[in-house]
């Protein structure tokens, strides 16, 4: 299984976690990633707004940068994932738009056909070309005992791009279930982060991020698992100020679904970027490295939260 690869920015530093943790469980699972040459930022979210052609153009270019004979082509940023499908299926949407972009590309040399590569995320590569029960023949550490929440966000799912239910998915579920994993009955997984409204309007943002990471406490997750940066990055870094808002004391720890996979496979902590986050996942650890319980000693139920607090409105 050969794919071409565009990390993006984050995966290169705040999220470096995350892109050492799928290269890693891409090579054991033998899917080869083949980074684009000289490939550019994606333009993240706000650029569509403000100029859509040099936004396009902008995007395109990594699409026209894929080598010939690959035809998938890999994001783990939900964000870049968004924008490189947008971009191919607007392009084949209108004949106008794909003029525009391609007169922009030539004057670099390039251009590009819509279709012309499929864009995939990290998780569809992986629970679709691999497959749950090839994932669990790979499983050398059994995550048993984690309780787990999986967050998708919203650009991995939404709009509906086949890949799961726009809604209520549950390939992560899965994947954290064929690991070993209780996964727990989070019903925000699809829900919004809230993106840049902590730097917008942190009340907002704040309100967004405290009432995942409740959610999660209430179910007694473990930890919340995700896969977008941006979802990891606001649950991580602004845990904290969600607290002071809300005058509670979360410490709920923020992981990649690719840390958790590793883990399972037999990598050790530091191979799969734990210690980079946060909130710190030692507990995690912790509980995966306890001794299973005995029968004279049964397994102790969680205890609820006490910090847990009544659902915000957000209206």
């Amino acid at each position: 299984m050969k794919y071409a690869y565009f990390p993006g920015c984050s995966l290169e530093k705040n999220a470096a976690a995350y892109g050492d943790s799928f290269k890693a469980v891409a090579a054991l699972l033998s899917q080869e990633l083949v980074e684009l040459e000289d490939w550019n930022c994606c333009g993240a979210t706000e650029y569509f707004t403000l100029d859509p052609l040099p936004a396009y153009a902008l995007v395109a270019r990594n699409l026209a940068l894929v080598k010939e004979g690959l035809t998938d082509l890999v994001a783990p940023c939900s964000a870049c994932y968004l924008n490189l499908y947008k971009t191919d299926h607007n392009m084949g949407l209108y004949p106008q738009l794909k003029q525009d972009v391609n007169t922009a590309l030539a004057e670099g040399n390039l251009s590009y056909t819509p279709g012309q590569v499929k864009v995939r995320h990290a998780l569809d590569i992986i629970v679709n070309d691999v497959g749950y029960e090839e994932i669990a023949a790979h499983v050398k550490q059994p995550l048993r005992g984690l309780r787990l929440a999986p967050y998708y966000g919203c650009y991995v799912v939404r709009p509906d791009h086949g890949l799961d239910d726009p809604e209520y998915p549950t390939s992560l579920d899965r994947l954290l279930e064929a690991l070993g994993a209780t996964v727990v009955d989070y019903s925000l997984k699809a829900a919004c982060c809230g993106g840049h409204m902590p730097q917008i309007s942190p009340e907002t943002g704040f309100t967004l991020i405290h009432e995942l990471v409740a959610t999660a406490a209430k179910r007694n997750a473990d930890a919340i698992v995700t896969l977008c940066p941006m979802c990891q990055l606001n649950l991580d870094a602004y845990q904290a100020q969600a607290n002071s808002q809300f005058n509670t004391s979360y410490s709920m720890p923020v992981l990649y679904f690719t840390q958790m996979m590793g883990l399972a496979f037999g990598l050790s902590p530091k191979e799969v970027g734990f210690g980079q986050e946060l909130v710190s996942a030692q507990r995690v650890l912790d509980k995966l490295a306890a001794p299973p319980p005995t029968e004279e000693q049964p397994a102790k139920k969680p205890k609820p939260d006490k910090h847990a607090l009544p659902m915000p409105s957000l209206r």
